[in-house]
């Protein structure tokens, strides 16, 4: 672990589940869900649930997720911590939902088909493929395809692509700009930014510090951050082999050097090796 950082990573499994995944650090979530949910829902309070489900037969699979609430109206929330995209990351999404869906069916007795709402919040460490490159914020339910209206709005999908969240400590206006600009740079900072000062950044900060660790958590920190540190390698040497695949056919059709940099990323010198 590098000696300088004085906070933990909220990216590892450890990290995210110390700040948002305990009672005692309750607030934190509640906070933070409030700012993404915005003007849709207010959670006052959460209880937190087994994060494991099972399917209603012995075939069935089962889901881990990483975090699992229900506030007092009986609305679940699913937060899952995503770092390295999947290829069927999107389905899985859908699978985890099925699972406070189905939960909800009485046993035993008639039932009216009454669903209370499910939230499935995804904090990613990529993008998806999309028109506009500066939404960070995605949020999916189903619709009418012809008149674009919302068909049922209590099932509700909203993801984090913090790739795309490029914002600076000056230009932070909103609760939500601020959670977004913690989850991504906390791990980096050595102080809390002056414009951070609100309680419950207060709490966040003084939880996430490392020296205030006991040994038994430093252990599972160190080995949470080995793991983390691991996909990120993996990831960014498949990042550099697909630009170099890529530099490759672009410098078989002739396209300039310029060209190719720009679109890749690769050195002049990197692109003249190949």
């Amino acid at each position: 672990m590098d000696s300088k950082e004085r906070y933990i990573n909220p990216f590892t499994d450890f990290g995210f589940k110390k700040l948002f995944g305990t009672e005692f650090n309750k607030e934190l979530l509640i906070d933070f869900l409030n700012q993404v949910l915005g003007d849709r829902e207010r959670v006052q309070d959460l209880t937190y649930l087994n994060t494991e489900n099972l399917g209603n037969t012995t075939t069935d699979r089962k889901a881990i997720f990483d975090l699992y609430c229900e506030n007092k109206k009986g609305e679940k929330f699913i937060i899952e911590l995503q770092n390295v995209k999947q290829q069927y990351f999107k389905d899985r999404s859908i699978f985890y939902s099925t699972f406070p869906i189905q939960s909800q069916a009485p046993k035993g007795k008639e039932w009216d088909y009454y669903l209370k709402a499910v939230y499935t919040i995804g904090i990613l460490n990529f993008s998806f493929p999309d028109k506009n490159p500066d939404r960070y914020l995605r949020e999916i339910q189903l619709i009418d395809k012809q008149t674009h209206e919302v068909f049922y709005d209590r099932l509700t999908f909203m993801y984090l692509e913090m790739p795309k969240f490029i914002m600076n400590e000056e230009e932070l206006e909103t609760q939500f700009d601020k959670w977004m600009f913690v989850l991504k740079n906390l791990h980096q900072l050595q102080d809390r930014p002056r414009k951070l000062q609100e309680k419950v950044f207060e709490k966040l900060f003084n939880e996430a510090e490392i020296a205030k660790l006991k040994p038994e958590d430093m252990k599972a920190y160190e080995e949470s951050l080995k793991v983390y540190r691991d996909n990120y390698s993996v990831l960014e040497t498949v990042k550099n082999d697909t630009k170099m695949e890529i530099a490759k056919a672009m410098k078989k059709y002739g396209d300039s050097i310029k060209k190719i940099s720009i679109v890749t990323g690769l050195t002049k010198e990197q692109i003249e090796k190949l």
